[in-house]
């Protein structure tokens, strides 16, 4: 089935079905803008990779299956299936959706590495063409700031406070506009903050493997704190929108609106930790691979000054006295 989008951002008393987790696979309310953009990047990716292989070019399967299954197609699934059409009736629908958007999804679009798709198939040298337009902002100071590692980690952590505890959320149930905008910034600043920690592409503000760790570690508390913080307050968050729902014909199957916002924060805390644990694994499996590759590029340059030491004493004993 699908739902008009914006159909519970518009009004104030939309009717749905009692939501299930079925719901999420069959109450679909495409979002128009944020489709074309959907296609529009899966779709210019997938194009970067067909111009590498028509070249005879390598690019590797699992970073196309990362940036379009994982990452645009969750998007994609976020913001268009039942967890977008429910996203404004039930809060708890939508922290499973602002889960997805701000850790899910630019952890899928990093390991993609569509920058280094993009520096091998941009026509262009490194001194004009688009590939040097791409380089000269990679090495912009506006991106230099933006990638700033104790700048990102602020934005990531401010940036839900700032949502759920300041007129913000509020508009984004009356505006599909602002609505629509919450998720791209969730997406940015999540992007922001685990693209050069997680990520493959050559970008400003990549650290040392052991503050890359130390990064991710302290936005475990900050989850948590934030996830207890909104099951123990007595205020609801969009008490005017969530209580005129509860007016209309809806009143009969959704929950109390407290008993939903303790559901909500509690997804936050659980959800949180839980993918914050695949982020230490991902980081854990690139920082072996990494010293796998520096362990191997040591061997390499010992053997070859071995064997220019050999030759070198070699050449020696061939001399004659």
């Amino acid at each position: 089935m699908f739902f008009p989008h914006g159909v519970a951002a518009l009004t104030t008393a939309p009717d749905l079905p009692r939501f299930t987790l079925g719901k999420v696979f069959t109450a679909w309310s495409l979002d128009p803008l944020l489709t074309v953009v959907t296609v529009w990047v899966a779709g210019l990716y997938l194009c970067g990779v067909l111009v590498l292989r028509s070249r005879g070019d390598h690019w590797p399967l699992g970073r196309t299956f990362s940036f379009v299954v994982l990452g645009m197609g969750s998007f994609f699934v976020a913001t268009s299936s039942g967890i977008s059409t429910y996203d404004t009736t039930l809060l708890s629908v939508h922290m499973v959706q602002h889960m997805v958007l701000s850790m899910f999804v630019p952890l899928a679009l990093a390991l993609g590495a569509p920058v280094t798709l993009a520096l091998r198939t941009l026509p262009g040298t490194s001194t004009r063409g688009p590939r040097r337009w791409l380089l000269a902002v990679l090495h912009s100071k506006v991106v230099a700031v933006l990638s700033f590692p104790p700048l990102t980690l602020a934005l990531y952590v401010i940036s839900p406070w700032a949502l759920y505890f300041s007129g913000w959320y509020d508009a984004s149930l009356r505006s599909a506009y602002v609505h629509e905008m919450m998720h791209v910034h969730l997406v940015l600043v999540g992007s922001l903050f685990f693209w050069p920690l997680m990520g493959i592409d050559p970008v400003p503000g990549r650290v040392g493997w052991p503050f890359r760790l130390v990064m991710v570690f302290l936005t475990l508390p900050f989850h948590a704190f934030l996830g207890v913080t909104i099951m123990a307050q007595d205020s609801i968050i969009g008490a005017s929108h969530y209580a005129a729902l509860r007016a209309g014909p809806m009143g009969a199957w959704l929950p109390t609106m407290a008993s939903d916002q303790k559901l909500a924060g509690g997804i936050l805390w659980g959800a949180g930790d839980l993918v914050a644990l695949v982020f230490f694994a991902v980081l854990f499996a690139q920082w072996v691979r990494d010293s796998m590759k520096e362990a191997a590029r040591e061997d390499r340059r010992l053997d070859m000054l071995e064997r220019r030491e050999s030759l070198e004493a070699l050449r020696q004993a061939q001399q004659p006295e």
